[in-house]
């Protein structure tokens, strides 16, 4: 219990001090105006949130089909030899330092064509692909092999079993490993500093141009001489975290609905 409310301790204290630091700047300017011009004092970085929103739908566009692809063959398709290393291979990824994913996608697709919005989303997807295919994988190994039997007693193919039974049982569980990927893509600065950092000020939907994001945003604004700027980024920096926090208890709130249904089928 000691070590439980240390641990939840530091939690609040580390949200408090962010909080305390960039109150002042929590504003609807922060999400409505782009940066002050000189001499001006206010502003926002509106072009950021929206810089971030657009990475994450084109992240999450390539990643959700590609991850979910990949738990099916592994969880219903692949030997058993062939899914295990599939599974070992994910969760290296998983843990894979977010600078060298973003020195890779330089290397690939920044070099010779310069940074956009689609090399940062590309970067990202790469983060939240293990992710979504080891909560997917999950998920599909909780549903009761009974619902797959009556299917195929009913002469109905494997393919189309696990398109119409298997995956709407394990709906779920896809969502929630998606959110707790856009949680964790959301908030990663290194990647997007070799390949979507040098952007303009104004907003921005374009993705095959540079966008602003919140993380470099945060970082950027953290060494400006300018102490307007630090709150900023302090305020910024607790949108992130209060974002970050809301959709890891949604996740964990879908993951525990998602149990329990598929336990109670069984």
């Amino acid at each position: 219990m000691t070590a439980a409310l240390l641990a939840v301790g530091v939690l609040v204290l580390l949200v408090g001090s962010v909080f305390l630091r960039g109150y002042h700047a929590l504003n609807l300017d922060l999400f409505t105006k782009g940066p002050a011009t000189f001499g001006q004092t206010g502003g926002g970085i509106s072009q950021a949130f929206v810089g971030t929103i657009v990475l994450m739908v084109l992240a999450t566009a390539i990643a959700l089909p590609i991850g979910v692809l990949v738990s099916i063959y592994v969880s219903e398709f692949a030997p058993p030899r062939l899914a295990e290393q599939a599974r070992l291979w994910l969760d290296v990824l998983n843990g894979f330092p977010a600078i060298v994913i973003g020195i890779f996608v330089f290397t690939l697709l920044v070099v010779g064509n310069g940074q956009s919005g689609y090399a940062g989303a590309f970067a990202l997807s790469i983060i939240m692909i293990p992710l979504i295919s080891r909560t997917t994988m999950e998920m599909l190994a909780l549903v009761p092999n009974h619902l797959r039997e009556a299917s195929y007693a009913l002469g109905v193919s494997k393919w189309r079993t696990v398109l119409g039974v298997v995956l709407p049982s394990a709906a779920g569980g896809i969502l929630t490993g998606t959110i707790l990927a856009i949680a964790r893509a959301a908030g990663e600065t290194a990647p997007l500093l070799f390949v979507c950092s040098i952007a303009a000020n104004t907003v921005n939907w374009n993705p095959k141009n540079a966008l602003a994001s919140v993380p470099v945003t945060i970082f950027q604004y953290s060494e400006a001489p300018d102490p307007a700027l630090h709150e900023q980024a302090w305020a910024a920096a607790f949108v992130l975290i209060i974002a970050i926090l809301i959709m890891s208890l949604g996740a964990r709130h879908l993951h525990d609905r998602s149990r329990k249904r598929l336990g109670q089928i069984q």
